[in-house]
């Protein structure tokens, strides 16, 4: 990788596992289907993707759940952070948008799933919001200092 500038690197929560994408990603898309929602533990899965050798692992290995005959799924033993999706037989694999380093670089195009997409789904935009300052006191924002790897190597 020496020679080869990353596109866009990434990580999980505490460092134990980083990557470099060689390429830009593409097909970014949402996910819904009832086993993202759980591998994920949310609505759905935000996911990119490169060709296989276009992603090289500079820290660590993850740890790889095969989650159906088709599909395996990497993440951080240590932290859990769900890293990538992969159909077995395809040379593509997909990371999760959220730990790319500059996530905003990337926008979903698609999604997928929706036969599992949950009614609440549709309304969050139309919850009201708080900033945590908003309602944390400066004790309880020290105590939330952030522990996690910094978005970058």
């Amino acid at each position: 990788m020496a020679d080869l500038k990353p596109t866009l690197t990434g990580g999980c929560q505490c460092g134990a596992v980083r990557y470099a994408l060689l390429s830009e990603p593409t097909h970014a898309s949402i996910c819904h289907c009832r086993m993202c929602q759980k591998a994920f533990g949310n609505y759905f899965a935000p996911l990119t993707g490169v060709p296989r050798s276009d992603l090289v692992w500079t820290t660590g290995q993850p740890g790889i759940f095969k989650s159906s005959e088709a599909v395996e799924r990497g993440f951080c033993r240590d932290c859990g952070t769900p890293l990538t999706f992969s159909y077995v037989e395809q040379d593509r694999i997909t990371v999760s948008i959220g730990s790319l380093d500059e996530p905003g670089r990337v926008t979903p195009e698609i999604q997928y799933g929706l036969e599992s997409k949950l009614r609440a789904f549709e309304m969050l935009h139309t919850l009201p919001g708080e900033r945590t300052e908003d309602y944390a006191s400066p004790e309880d924002l020290k105590k939330m200092a952030s522990r996690q790897h910094p978005d970058h190597d």
